[in-house]
């Protein structure tokens, strides 16, 4: 992806916006536990984690739209377009932003119509805590409109690239990973962890 100031600041924001849905996620993997226990031993029940989990995996999953794209994570079937020349592999990969592009802006749009439709008939979800839908919707429409302006301006830049002729750069920002980059990626993962354990186990290995 593209190394201006600008997308580097997106890269941190959408950083931050995983690190808070990951938090959650262990948070309600918790309470899922504590309601397990409380349902079994006590004849108790929490109410509403199964719904808050229904909200959670809609939101997260839009939040991970973001996070993939900025990582050239998405799936691409590449058994073809790896053994073309530079430049019609470029158009293709060029082709590829601008189609994410168009779908990601009509999925923003889908979702603002049922976002408007809860607000206007102030929707509540038929369960014990009759949740506004409105509330978890624009969490999840947030995470939509997030990742379709992120494909708006990396499809501007990478068509820019391809009117300059920079077949190279195209194919490099915007193309699918390569197995070495692959590889690098999953590498510095585990790396992370590791320092991550450490500093945890405060220096003890």
């Amino acid at each position: 992806m593209p190394k201006d100031p600008l997308t580097r600041a997106l890269a941190r924001l959408v950083d931050l916006t995983v690190i808070a849905a990951g938090w959650w996620l262990l948070a309600l993997s918790v309470l899922s536990c504590i309601e397990m226990v409380t349902r079994k031993v006590f004849s108790f029940s929490l109410q509403g984690i199964d719904e808050v989990g229904g909200y959670t995996l809609a939101v997260v999953t839009a939040i991970g739209f973001s996070h993939t794209l900025i990582t050239r994570g998405h799936t691409r079937i590449d058994f073809l377009i790896g053994k073309l020349p530079a430049g019609p592999r470029a158009w293709l990969n060029g082709l590829a932003m601008v189609t994410l592009a168009t779908m990601g802006v009509y999925a923003v749009q889908r979702a603002w119509v049922v976002l408007a439709e809860s607000i206007e008939f102030e929707s509540r979800a038929t369960t014990p805590l009759q949740t506004p839908m409105w509330m978890p919707q624009s969490l999840w429409f947030a995470g939509w409109a997030f990742f379709a302006a992120l494909c708006v301006i990396f499809a501007a830049h990478c068509v820019w690239l391809l009117v300059r002729g920079r077949s190279d750069e195209v194919n490099a920002r915007y193309g699918p990973q390569t197995l070495e980059e692959e590889i690098e990626a999953e590498a510095g993962e585990v790396l992370e962890a590791a320092r991550i354990a450490t500093a945890a186990s405060g220096g003890r290995p």
